[in-house]
């Protein structure tokens, strides 16, 4: 999850290749943590998918797959007469988006190396595209939104999920300002991509609708991360949460140590006596082509 780069010289290309080059680091523990993705990120990816409107025979594209979660979900929907695409731009997380398919015996699953602003596939072909948590780390959002609409049939559906607003996602928001503010880096730069680059009121719906998109739904969900303790949360992270890392490398090791040590003191705040409870509210939409 890159947060977003602050410079005034912003070069896409660049973000795209440090952002690939996360993902591929962080795969395997977003693989392994897969547990943990499906019990917080579940409820809202069955909303987006019938918010998307898929069903038994439904071909899916899904966008910024990762390690493929949501791709199953899908998959078990649109079952054997059905199809689902998982693009991403990191080949090493597909290859356990694929990995994951196969063990679970979904054999309508297929996975592709795609840029999610220039999706190369046949235009009007696919019932529903999705994408969860992927939109907000487009360099050019209205590009990546406008790419996944050509490649919707006429009335298929595109279903979302972001993070809604750094105050309404703390679990998140939390160690991204402690590492912001020990490496003296700049507030975010509007229109760059980052975590909450898309969570504020209406934001989401005015994207779709410059994009072309009809019948905007949107619903926002509370989505708390509950772990065991904030120790944990943390582990979570500093293994999942790649920018955070890039975020840190201007510090020196004792300076780094020093972060995360008030980041789970900060996380702190969040547990009680049946555990880590961490704020999180996202934003589920759909529109349709």
């Amino acid at each position: 999850m890159p947060d977003s780069p602050n410079t005034s010289a912003f070069d896409p290309e660049r973000y795209k290749n440090t952002t690939r080059e996360q993902w591929n680091s962080a795969a395997q523990a977003w693989h392994q943590w897969a547990p943990t993705l499906q019990e917080w990120l579940g409820p809202a990816t069955e909303l987006m998918l019938d918010m998307a409107g898929v069903k038994a025979g439904s071909r899916v594209l899904d966008v910024a797959a990762g390690a493929g979660d949501q791709t199953l979900y899908a998959a078990k929907r649109a079952g054997t007469n059905g199809l689902v695409l998982a693009t991403d731009i990191s080949p090493k997380i597909l290859e356990f988006a694929q990995q994951n398919a196969l063990e679970q015996g979904h054999k309508n699953v297929r996975t592709r190396v795609l840029d999610g602003e220039n999706l190369e596939v046949e235009p009007g072909h696919f019932d529903a595209v999705i994408s969860r948590v992927g939109l907000i780390y487009f360099p050019d959002q209205q590009k990546a939104l406008t790419s996944m609409r050509r490649a919707l049939k006429r009335g298929g559906r595109l279903g979302a999920i972001v993070y809604s607003t750094a105050d309404r996602n703390q679990f998140f928001s939390v160690p991204v300002a402690i590492i912001r503010r020990r490496a003296n880096l700049p507030a975010p730069v509007p229109g760059q991509p980052g975590p909450f680059s898309l969570g504020g009121e209406g934001v989401l719906r005015d994207a779709l609708a410059r994009a072309g998109f009809k019948e905007i739904e949107e619903q926002r969900v509370a989505a708390p991360l509950k772990m065991k303790t904030a120790a944990e949360c943390l582990r979570f992270e500093k293994e999942s949460f790649g920018a955070l890392h890039t975020m840190l490398a201007g510090l020196d090791e004792a300076g780094k140590e020093a972060a995360w040590k008030e980041i789970e003191n900060e996380l702190g705040k969040f547990e009680t006596s049946s555990g880590f409870n961490g704020p999180c509210e996202l934003v589920v939409i759909a529109g349709t082509a």
